[in-house]
């Protein structure tokens, strides 16, 4: 049995509270926290949407999404009812401020309660929620905020959200969520760099040959197109996820393990990524978008035939960049970033490719890849070079393979978003995003997308169940190098 954590009282106010995000990530993450006695004692949550639900009527939808989104053999009737007990549910229009007097009446005198503001919304409410927290006294020292991803949809939206986040709040009291960050494998990159004495010495320029960053889909745009429309895969996906990646992949080690430390690390390395822009974004960066195809010998509309999604779109579902980082231990080293829906595989990997041996004494030999998958397993494979059994000496690669769910099978595979959701509560922000790291990563994108844009570089179309557009190809091969597949 697990002892319960000792956590300061506080509550939880999920603005967005019946979309997708609260209702098939947070609850249920919250509900196995409460199920692991990882949660405060009299911890409540209050749902906040404009539907006219009442609390018995939110529980009631809360189960039945909890129930589709928790493993069956975790959910429990027993503990979900005790679980319900501390939520609730108000409709309110987030833009209005009226409503933040009667949502302060509705919460009353809890001052000696911590509370955290979770943001499931568009990030267009972002700053209207913070104004009218502040204006109805709601906005104290002693709460917290959360962002989701995307801040903005380019450096000068983003400006504007951390400034009016920060005439409110202290940047202390900001958490800017990725929830990739949540992941183990990805927490564990940090281990695999920084406390194994095997790999830091051949970190660097000298040894690797090139990185891979590939985050690959087989989903479509689901029932977000209206908003993926506007976004596309470069601010949906590679301003944030693959950049965090890169960060974590490239960074120094910290001096010590805590969250501006860390925090100080990854944002030297934005701030080294060499500039993509003028004709350079021709040459380092392919857009593509799905047409139709076939994905698990299911017939697939393309992109433009998506609900909610212009019949005319440019919008690019799948991009592909070749990255630089201008500082001692990358110079020369290309990063590859890819990115994609509709692909032929869910994938989530990063591939370090070492250079090969100085002197090629077999001629079968291959050089050395770190494989580090993210999704659908957790793993890390070393391929090494041994000699196949027999006359001659003849090679072939092997693979010593760190599979995560069998190293720890004693322990339950925490879900990015408990992990997250948990440093909230517990004020650890080393996994969530800095203002000047959301600032940078859009300072190095912004030029990308604007020389598509000056270009006229339309979205090259790839068929679904493909690996993207052959020009994704060829930013590979150009230089020697071809995608991990």
């Amino acid at each position: 049995m697990l002892e319960a954590v000792v956590i300061r009282p506080c509550d939880m106010l999920v603005f967005g509270g019946t979309g997708d995000l609260a209702l098939h990530k947070l609850l249920p993450a919250l509900y196995h926290l409460h199920r692991d006695r990882r949660l405060p004692a009299d911890m409540r949550i209050l749902a906040l949407a404009r539907k006219p639900l009442g609390a018995d009527a939110y529980r009631t939808l809360a189960e039945r999404h909890c129930r589709a989104n928790v493993p069956r053999a975790n959910f429990d009737a027993t503990t979900w009812q005790a679980f319900a007990e501390r939520i609730d549910y108000f409709a309110m229009d987030a833009s209005q401020s009226a409503d933040y007097g009667r949502l302060a009446r509705h919460l009353g005198n809890a001052c000696q309660r911590g509370r955290v503001y979770y943001l499931a919304t568009a990030p267009g409410l972002f700053e209207d929620i913070a104004a009218h927290l502040a204006n109805a006294g709601l906005a104290g020292s002693d709460t917290r905020i959360v962002l989701e991803k995307p801040i903005g949809h380019s450096l000068e939206s983003a400006l504007a959200i951390n400034q009016a986040i920060g005439r409110v709040f202290q940047e202390s009291q900001v958490f800017r969520i990725d929830h990739y960050l949540g992941k183990e494998t990805v927490q564990n990159l940090m281990a695999l760099r920084f406390a194994n004495a095997l790999f830091e010495p051949v970190w660097r320029s000298g040894h690797i040959d090139h990185v891979q960053i590939s985050v690959c889909e087989t989903l479509g745009v689901e029932n977000r197109g209206g908003y993926y429309d506007k976004a596309g895969a470069m601010r949906d996906m590679l301003q944030n996820h693959l950049l965090q990646l890169l960060c974590l992949v490239a960074m120094e080690a910290p001096v010590r393990f805590d969250a501006e430390a860390v925090r100080n690390e990854k944002v030297k390395i934005l701030e080294a990524l060499k500039p993509i822009a003028g004709f350079d974004v021709k040459d380092r960066t392919v857009r593509g978008q799905y047409a139709a195809g076939k994905i698990g010998g299911q017939e697939v509309p393309a992109y433009y035939f998506e609900k909610n999604v212009d019949s005319d779109s440019d919008t690019e579902t799948f991009v592909a960049v070749h990255a630089e980082i201008d500082n001692w231990r990358w110079a020369g080293v290309p990063f590859y970033l890819r990115t994609g829906k509709r692909m032929a595989r869910k994938s989530s990997e990063i591939v370090i490719q070492f250079k090969p041996v100085p002197h090629r004494l077999f001629q079968d030999g291959q050089a050395n890849r770190l494989l580090i998958r993210l999704q659908p397993e957790e793993s890390i494979s070393l391929q090494l070079m041994a000699k196949s059994p027999g006359k001659g000496m003849y090679l072939a690669p092997v693979e010593l393979d760190l599979n995560l769910a069998h190293a720890f099978r004693q322990k339950r595979r925490w879900d990015a978003y408990e992990r997250l959701l948990l440093d909230v509560i517990e004020g650890d922000s080393t996994l969530f995003m800095r203002r000047d790291e959301v600032e940078a990563a859009w300072r190095w994108v912004d030029p990308i997308i604007g020389g598509w844009h000056a270009y006229y570089q339309r979205p090259r179309p790839y068929p679904a169940g493909s690996w993207g557009p052959e020009q994704a190809h060829s930013l590979l091969e150009q230089q020697g190098h071809a995608w991990h597949r």
